[in-house]
């Protein structure tokens, strides 16, 4: 367990060592996040890692020169700098989640920064075998979580379309042969000028969906976008 939980004294190669941790791990988890076109990718994950370990290292060496100095005669409080980071990453994590179309993105990459912050305190104190060990249990959670665990998803999905006499059972085989279950189906037509004729009418339906664990919705995008007659599906929040 020592191997772990115990710190270094603080010496420059010491030092050099934790700086250097610090900058991998960061890059290690932003790599991931980069890899999946998210806001905050390698570069940034990188340096939040690398600041907050500044910080602890800061703490550190600031507590080790005041106690040289003053002996035992004053009392040193630590963890106002690694409060700070904690604190102050959030600003950070807000600017990586998004809302368009009432639809929430960049949480995880959020709680990915805030977690980077953490270790980076986690190193520049000293335990990065122990940073090291829970990077890797967060590149678990985040690359192969999903795929291990499979969820059964709802997702409320608009599908535009025209010629609907033969688009129409198109998709309800689609979601029949791949047990999509329909939970619910709103039916809307578009105002259409008259000189249009009735298969070029476009028809709109908005389905409330329970997605099998195996199927992505990425997948029933492509699937039904090979239909010429379907020119949308997108998601909508259930």
């Amino acid at each position: 367990m020592d191997f772990f939980v115990t710190a270094k004294p603080m010496v420059w190669q010491e030092v050099l060592i934790r700086v250097v941790a610090a900058i991998a791990i960061g890059v290690m988890i932003g790599i991931e996040r980069e890899y999946k076109n998210r806001p905050a990718g390698m570069r940034t994950h990188g340096l939040v890692c690398l600041g907050a370990a500044i910080a602890a290292l800061l703490e550190g060496l600031l507590t080790q020169s005041i106690a040289a100095q003053a002996g035992g005669a004053v009392s040193i409080s630590m963890g106002r700098l690694s409060a700070q980071v904690i604190s102050g990453i959030g600003f950070l994590g807000a600017g990586t989640i998004f809302i368009a179309q009432k639809k929430i993105s960049g949480l995880t990459t959020a709680a990915s920064l805030w977690n980077v912050a953490c270790l980076g305190l986690m190193v520049g104190f000293g335990y990065y075998y122990l940073a090291l060990f829970i990077s890797f249990l967060i590149m678990i959670v985040l690359v192969a979580l999903q795929r291990v665990i499979r969820v059964n998803t709802i997702k409320r999905v608009e599908i535009r379309f025209v010629n609907r006499a033969s688009t129409l059972p198109y998709i309800n085989q689609y979601l029949q042969q791949n047990k999509i279950k329909v939970l619910d189906i709103d039916f809307h037509i578009e105002q259409q000028p008259e000189n249009l004729r009735p298969e070029e009418h476009m028809y709109t339906n908005l389905y409330t969906l329970h997605l099998p664990s195996g199927l992505h919705f990425s997948d029933m995008v492509n699937a039904l976008s090979e239909n010429g007659d379907i020119t949308t599906v997108r998601t909508r929040n259930v």
